[in-house]
Parts: C-alpha cells; structure tokens; sequence
C-alpha cells in the first residue's frame, strides 16, 4: 500500500511540476518553433507521467499542459486568452489526445498487472498439482494450502477440519462468492467477514472436510483470487479421495 501511495504521489507532484517546467524551457524558442512542434513536445510529457500508471494523474498532465501551452506558447503571451483559431484548436487537440494517452497508459500498466497476477495465481495451482503428484500423506498437501491461502486470500489464520459440518459459517463457495444466513455476502464490497469462513472440500460429489478461514481485518481478495482457492480446496479434494482409495 505504501508503494501505491508513493506512486501516485510522484506522478500527481510530475503532473503539476512537468508541464510548466516544459513550457518554460520552450519560451525561448517558441517564436522559432511551431505551436503544432511545441504540443506534440507536451505530449510526450503526458505519456512519461502517464507511463506510472496514474489516471488521475496522467489527465491532471494533460490539463496542465493546456493550460501552460496558452499561457507560455500562444499569444499574447502570458495571458490565458489565446487569439488564434489554429491555436485553441492545438491546445483542445493537445487536452484530448493527452487525456486519452494517459488513460491507455493506466489501461495497459493495468493489464500487466493483471498479466503478472495470472502467472502468480496458476504457479500456486501448479506448485500444488506437483506436490499432490509427489507426497505420501494427504496432510502435506493440507498444510501448503493452509499456507497458500493465508497469502491468497489476506488471512490471519487457517486451520483443516475433517468430519461433518457443524454450524453455520459464512461459506466460500465454488463460484468464488460468499453465502450467509442464506443471503449472498458482498466480498468485491465487503471485503472477507469478520467471522471464521468454511471453505469445503469436496471431490466427485464426496465430501471430505473444511478449511476455516480466519481473516485480517480489511483483507478484501479479488474474485480471481477466491476462485484459486476454491480450486487448491479441489485439489486437496482430490488428494483425500486418492488416499481414501489407497486404505481401502
């Protein structure tokens, strides 16, 4: 969180600081450099800021630019009244097309995120398909999911229960959302409840036992990531049923 914080707050400070400073360095040149040159420099200013990801920032550019482009670069210089139709024509362009990279920019560093999460979230699935393949008892695999959810999903704690069910926890259920009292609890809201969660193993219909989730106050897991734990829970179903076979 800390990291996120320090982000934005260095793209909102180049967002204010970048485009003025950009402009000055042009003014003494603006009367050799065409106005059309002197935006597309602005440009590239909004899509370094904007490369940090920041949308609120990368549009926060975009305005500033404008602004200081009328107010440096356009005449009458130093004055926010721009006379010429060629340039409040530039400056709206350079307020449009900078407002639209900066949010591709956040779009594709978002989707690199989400890239990166995928490849953590199928490495767990996979980490733990090999360690089911390779371990003699059912209770090694129990104890890495234990562990893997704890990271997963925000968790201060959890335990595996063997046996029949007893109460009437919130439920993580397989399509990654939470039942309560027979009322779908808001997780993407909501965030985990306060209370131990049940998350059930079952395989082929058989069911096998529960985790019980205990959460941190204010874990709040993406969807994405309460999937992953339903299938490591599939996983763990699957490896009881196997050594359940093997006694038998």
């Amino acid at each position: 969180m800390l990291l996120y914080l320090t982000r934005g707050q260095v793209a909102v400070g180049a967002a204010l600081a970048l485009p003025p400073v950009v402009c000055a360095v042009l003014v003494p040149v603006r009367t050799d450099m065409s106005n059309t040159d002197a935006a597309l420099v602005l440009v590239v200013t909004v899509v370094a800021v904007a490369a940090l990801g920041h949308r609120l920032a990368g549009a926060l550019t975009a305005l500033s630019a404008a602004v200081w482009f009328g107010f440096l670069l356009t005449r009458p210089y130093g004055q926010l009244a721009i006379t010429k139709a060629d340039d409040i024509t530039t400056a709206v362009l350079l307020l449009v097309v900078g407002i639209a990279v900066s949010q591709l920019a956040a779009r594709a560093r978002e989707l690199k995120v989400i890239a990166l999460t995928d490849d953590h979230y199928l490495a767990q699935i996979h980490h733990t398909a090999r360690l089911a393949e390779t371990s003699t008892s059912p209770h090694t695999v129990i104890d890495h999911v234990c562990r893997q959810l704890v990271g997963l999903l925000g968790l201060s704690d959890c335990r595996f229960e063997y046996g029949t069910l007893i109460g009437h926890p919130p439920c993580l259920k397989e399509d990654g959302t939470i039942a309560w009292d027979h009322r779908r609890w808001d997780a993407d809201r909501d965030g985990l409840p306060g209370e131990e969660l049940e998350l059930r193993v079952f395989h082929k219909g058989r069911f096998h036992g529960r985790f019980m989730l205990q959460a941190s106050p204010g874990a709040a897991p993406p969807l994405a990531a309460r999937l992953v734990a339903v299938t490591l829970a599939n996983q763990v179903g699957a490896e009881l049923d196997t050594a359940g076979r093997a006694h038998t």
